[in-house]
């Protein structure tokens, strides 16, 4: 999984792009088949703003997260993600199964 991190109006230190790095790896460990992330960090007066794009195997997946301080914004951009990557998880499973033919025995 590559991993692209960008600054707007911040200096992406390296503490920040480690831990960018560690909460993004999260979104690995539930969903295998994420090629590529793209994270932007910025500044907007007194808000910090994380916002990322995740390239995923059948979707892009889009969220941002806004708050006084930089690490929780991260962290909401991150427990957005999950669901949203999870989510998109259960629809690829869902399409295959019994469910379609056990409605159709029901109804017959």
């Amino acid at each position: 999984m590559q991993v692209n991190l960008t600054g707007h109006h911040v200096d992406i230190t390296d503490p920040l792009r480690a831990y960018v790095d560690e909460k993004i790896a999260r979104l690995e460990r539930h969903f295998d088949h994420v090629t590529n992330v793209h994270v932007i960090l910025s500044v907007e007066k007194l808000n910090q703003k994380a916002e990322a794009t995740v390239h995923a195997a059948g979707a892009d997946v889009f969220a941002d997260a806004v708050h006084a301080d930089m690490y929780a914004a991260i962290d909401a951009l991150i427990d957005k993600l999950d669901r949203q990557v999870l989510r998109h998880k259960e629809k690829l499973k869902s399409h295959r199964g019994n469910g379609h033919r056990e409605s159709l025995e029901s109804a017959g």
